[in-house]
Order: C-alpha cells, then sequence, then structure tokens
C-alpha cells in the first residue's frame, strides 16, 4: 500500500496513529519496534516529540534498530543517538527498553551480542524473531537497513544479524537480515524528497530486483509507503 503525504509533518502523524493503535492492545505483551536513521526520521523524532510529547509511550514498547553504524552512541553519526536524544528520551522510555547496537563493540561480536538480545525478548516465528513494527528507509541505490546492493546475500543470510560494509566509506555497520526483515508483522518505509522519487518508483511501484529494498516482502502481507508529494512525483501518469 502507498500512501502519499503533503509533508513529513503528515507523515509523522500517520505514525503517531500506528503507535496509538498499537497502545491499544489489550494485555501485557511486549511489542518490538524498530526504527531506522537519517535526516526523515530526525525531522520525525522532533515533530512528535514537540507534538506528542509523552502520550506516544507505552510501558510495553520495546525499540530496536533495524541497523545501526558501528560507531559509539555519542557519535553523530549513530542512529541510536538521534532516536534516543531526539525523542526516546523526552517520550520517557525507559532505558531497559530500549535496544541500542553497541557500535563501539567490534562488529561481528556485536552481530551475536544483538543478536542474543533478540533471541531474550522476542517471539519467534519459522526460527526468526518478529519484530511488531518496522520502519525502514530507503537508500539513493535501493537498499533498505544496511543491506546495500553490493551484499544482496545478507537477504538470505541464516543470521539474524550481520555485519555490512558501506560500499563507498568502508564503514562497518549492523543489520538486521533479510529474513529477519520479512518476518516482521507491520512494516513502513517513510520516503521523502524528490531525490528519492525515481528509486520510490523503482521499488515500490516497479518492484525491480536488482535493488534489495525490493526484496522486503514481509510474510504478514503488512507493506506500506508512507511518502511525501515530492518523493511520489514519478508515480502519477499524466494526462
Amino acid at each position: 500500500m502507498i500512501k502519499v503525504f503533503k509533508n513529513t509533518g503528515d507523515i509523522a502523524e500517520a505514525l503517531a496513529g500506528l503507535l496509538f493503535e498499537m497502545k491499544k492492545r489489550p494485555g501485557n505483551t511486549h511489542m518490538h519496534i524498530a526504527l531506522s536513521g537519517g535526516n526523515t526520521p530526525k525531522a520525525i523524532f522532533r515533530y512528535l516529540t514537540e507534538h506528542y510529547g509523552d502520550k506516544l509511550a507505552d510501558r510495553r514498547f520495546h525499540f530496536w534498530w533495524g541497523d545501526d553504524r558501528c560507531v559509539p552512541p555519542s557519535d553523530d553519526e549513530s542512529n541510536y543517538k538521534w532516536a534516543y536524544e531526539l525523542w526516546l528520551k523526552p517520550m520517557g522510555i525507559k532505558d531497559e527498553n530500549i535496544h541500542r547496537v553497541m557500535g563501539e563493540n567490534e562488529a561481528e561480536n556485536e552481530a551475536i551480542r544483538y543478536t542474543d538480545t533478540l533471541k531474550k525478548h522476542v517471539k519467534t516465528k519459522n526460527g526468526w524473531p518478529v519484530i511488531d513494527l518496522n520502519i525502514l528507509g530507503l537508500g539513493d541505490d535501493g537498499h533498505t537497513a544496511s543491506i546495500f546492493p553490493h551484499c544482496m546475500e545478507l537477504l538470505n543470510d541464516e543470521h539474524w544479524c550481520a555485519v555490512a560494509i558501506h560500499p563507498v566509506s568502508g564503514q562497518k555497520r549492523i543489520t538486521f537480515t533479510g529474513e529477519v526483515l520479512n518476518h516482521v508483522q507491520k512494516t513502513v518505509f517513510i520516503v521523502t524528497g524528490a531525490g528519492k522519487a525515481k528509486m520510490v518508483k523503482s521499488v515500490a511501484l516497479d518492484g525491480l530486483l536488482q535493488y534489495p529494498a525490493s526484496h522486503i516482502r514481509p510474510l504478514s502481507g503488512d507493506l506500506s509507503w508512507f511518502i511525501d508529494e515530492a518523493a511520489a512525483q514519478l508515480l502519477y501518469i499524466p494526462f
């Protein structure tokens, strides 16, 4: 499902709506939410804090990262840092409900440790963890999480988490692998800006398989695209 919004604020409102719906679930079962990094998530985190404060918080929510860079948590490149400072901390989420990638650790060991942490907290299906809500971005090269076109094998990796290498910088990252991404209950790609319009069409509409993001097809069938008008401009057929 592709949903087009006027701007980032409207996308943030839609995301807030999803979280409010999750809060309505009865019982004490934990709900697991995976976040992504980038400028659009930063803007969304700021919006949610400014407009909702702690209203979106729920003691049952546990937060994860679908990928993060192998940097300390204080580094400006850390996806965790911005989510925590801009949203999770102001919202009042307890530290024990926040499961960051420890990017300061040796990468291969951290992929194992993060997998073990998932195993302690998240229910499984077919031997894979089931995240309730995964918020993904879309790279200019069609990557999502940190599965890049040059490492498509991570889509079928037998491990829950793996080490990925950025194709330009050579920077190491920890990422969920393809089977983890496809066992998510609800997946939402959030994409903004005219610069992403061509890739949105290639992945969301055309499903071109040379791009990793085109392989994200959750078994639940619950896949949505929340995009702004600029990113959606090539989806419309002119009269």
